[in-house]
């Protein structure tokens, strides 16, 4: 994608324009982002995906001025009526189990796949909403069928309503309001009110992205270095031969403090232990991703990866589903456009090195990656 070039999902805007006035400054709304868009999934298919255990879902349903909250899964008969107003279902990650989906959320590669989430569908009967909220992290909201109203506005009070199961604003205080019919496209920065309800039968995608909060991110990366560093062998053990008796055996002992200054300083002495820790962990699937082993195609001529796989790469790195490799020269610049470009051609392919397509053929088994259909 030329992030330069006027993008039609964007309004006209590029990527690069878009980046510098909107992002995590100001909301934007284009109308008809995607002509002619209908939704990718019938009710039907959504529901079906409701009902499987390794699929989140949520409804949620105003009863007066109270809400009601329940997890999935779900089945059929215990959704309400679609006669019935007022009710929402959430699916989240539906692009892991839907190649449109998977395709339509990767439209959205202008911004580094490093802070892509996953994409929601709301499927709401008439009336129905979650309730004036805020997110923290940035959202594009795609009106995918009938059409759902919004307002938005910057709130400086985020108190939130006490005794209920969702995160509702007490004070909401719109200041725009929008109505988005399919195709519609509102872009909203983190912590941007917001408060949207169906008119009709709706269906809403929600393209969210990772915000990781620093103390959790230091709390990940020192775990994953404290690990690595465990593993490399004999550690060298606290030791005081010049420990004098002491009046106070509460109190730490100074050399004590020095010693476990100095492994931490060892830990984190090699910069490259720090991107092995921050690609492994942006690229670990979530608790309820599996994936199903594959084979190894006899010939290797062009390949794609799996939706559920999370590839990125650095200067000297390349992580793919939690784990790491060194990479360079060719083969470097080859694994690298696969995490930018999720597939490689035939004629990418056939300048790879055996060691390279030996990886590869590995992540086939694994089912990280899948040969073109059809491909002996």
């Amino acid at each position: 994608m030329d992030p330069t070039a006027p993008l039609p999902l964007l309004g006209g805007l590029s990527p690069a324009l878009f980046m510098k006035r909107h992002w995590q400054k100001k909301p934007l709304l284009v109308r008809q982002a995607i002509p002619g868009f209908q939704a990718l999934l019938p009710p039907r298919e959504l529901f079906a995906l409701a009902a499987r255990d390794e699929v989140e879902s949520r409804l949620v349903a105003r009863e007066g001025r109270s809400w009601r909250l329940q997890r999935g899964p779900f089945a059929r008969r215990a959704l309400p009526a679609l006669k019935q107003p007022g009710w929402t279902l959430l699916v989240q990650g539906v692009d892991l189990h839907h190649a449109g989906v998977h395709a339509l959320l990767h439209q959205f590669a202008f911004v580094p796949a490093a802070r892509l989430d996953d994409l929601m569908i709301s499927y709401a009967t008439d009336s129905g909403g979650v309730g004036p909220h805020f997110d923290s992290y940035d959202v594009f909201l795609l009106q995918a069928q009938g059409r759902r109203r919004w307002r938005i506005g910057r709130q400086t009070d985020l108190q939130l309503q006490e005794g209920l199961p969702l995160k509702i604003l007490a004070n909401f205080e719109p200041e725009q309001e929008f109505l988005l019919e399919p195709g519609d496209l509102l872009y909203l920065p983190p912590r941007y009110a917001h408060d949207g309800i169906a008119e009709g039968e709706c269906q809403t995608y929600s393209i969210g992205f990772r915000a990781p909060a620093q103390a959790e991110l230091a709390r990940e990366l020192l775990q994953r270095i404290a690990d690595e560093a465990a593993e490399e062998g004999p550690q060298r053990l606290y030791k005081d031969p010049a420990q004098p008796a002491t009046q106070s055996p509460g109190a730490i002992p100074e050399g004590l403090r020095h010693f476990a200054q100095e492994a931490l300083a060892a830990a984190l002495k090699d910069p490259s232990a720090l991107d092995r820790a921050l690609g492994e962990y942006l690229t670990e699937p979530k608790a309820s991703v599996w994936f199903e082993p594959g084979r190894a195609p006899r010939r290797l001529r062009s390949l794609a990866l799996d939706a559920r796989t999370r590839m990125l790469h650095d200067g000297r790195h390349v992580f793919i589903n939690g784990e790491a490799w060194r990479a360079g020269g060719a083969d470097a610049k080859l694994m690298r456009r696969l995490a930018d470009r999720r597939r490689l051609e035939p004629a990418e392919l056939a300048h790879a090195s055996d060691g390279a397509r030996a990886l590869l053929l590995s992540w086939c088994e694994a089912g990280w990656a899948h040969a073109n259909e059809g491909e002996p």
